[in-house]
């Protein structure tokens, strides 16, 4: 398996349009969706990433989570990369979505351990022994904060021995785990999970960014990540000041509302989410739109 997973991948924000005859009234725009594939793409990012959390995967129907993934891949396909969030309750889901992603055409997958239920270590195992099945490079994801359930680095080591697991999103939030996964599992590449801390991820040793904040600043994003693996750090550390304040609402429990609300701040189109996410509080609107000025000042 020759792929990496690493650079800039993008983990899409799904846009909707109304309509009375959908979940919630909304329904994936996929014609905006594949635009903004490409505009990301063409900004300088390597690749996207649909169907994540911020992709708001939980809250569409099985034939919309399908379409998702195959506009991404068509509107990226000679671009760059489509990594498909295939995150299931159990290895069978995970699987078939694995397998229906390689049916598709993507460049790999990104897989949390089996949702709504807090696996043990065997089950974890078994979980990504199912979905390498499909072929497919995996990015394995570590979010013990949504999961409940911590990929440390020794069972990292493990998960790195199976075909196909070539990558982990790292969103612990302890930066500390860089040099231990790549101490323990140096054959996997480490990718960044959460943005506000991504310089210092990328600075220990990182190449990759799972991100959520180059929906809104593509173009910015890539030359921070260049400037930290180029080792020019006074000239990433004044980017990222201005940019750190946004990218704190990655980790937060609003974090798709929070990015959505900066993509419209910039003049692209975030809009709203699908239940059960509900709108930004005026004071949470007051503090994105502060945030945002900072970034594009």
């Amino acid at each position: 398996m020759t792929e990496r997973l690493d650079g800039v991948i993008v983990a899409t924000a799904l846009p909707y349009a109304e309509d009375p005859n959908a979940p919630a009234g909304l329904r994936p725009d996929l014609d905006r969706f594949a635009e903004h594939c490409r505009w990301v793409v063409d900004s300088g990012c390597r690749g996207v990433g649909p169907n994540g959390s911020l992709g708001e995967y939980s809250s569409l129907t099985d034939a919309e989570r399908r379409e998702v993934a195959q506009t991404a891949i068509a509107a990226v396909k000679g671009r760059g990369i489509a990594v498909i969030g295939v995150h299931g309750v159990g290895a069978h889901q995970a699987r078939h979505w694995a397998e229906l992603a390689a049916e598709d055409g993507a460049d790999g997958v990104l897989c949390l351990p089996p949702t709504m239920y807090r696996a043990n270590r065997g089950e974890v195992v078994h979980h990504f022994r199912e979905v390498a099945k499909a072929g497919l490079p995996i990015m394995v994801y570590n979010n013990p904060i949504d999961t409940k359930v911590d990929l440390t680095p020794d069972l990292l080591a493990e998960l790195g021995q199976i075909e196909n697991v070539v990558a982990v999103k790292e969103f612990s939030g302890d930066v500390r785990r860089v040099l231990e996964i790549r101490a323990a599992a140096p054959h996997l590449t480490v990718v960044a999970g959460a943005d506000d801390v991504v310089l210092e991820s990328l600075l220990m040793g990182a190449t990759g960014w799972f991100a959520g904040y180059p929906n809104v600043f593509p173009a910015e994003s890539k030359q921070l990540f260049d400037l930290a693996l180029e080792g020019r750090l006074d000239e990433a550390r004044a980017l990222y000041e201005k940019l750190v304040p946004a990218f704190r609402w990655d980790s937060r429990t609003e974090f798709v509302q929070a990015i959505k609300r900066s993509m419209d701040y910039v003049g692209r189109y975030g809009g709203p989410c699908r239940p059960p996410r509900g709108p930004l509080s005026p004071e949470q609107l007051a503090q994105v739109d502060a945030d945002m000025k900072l970034a594009t000042s």
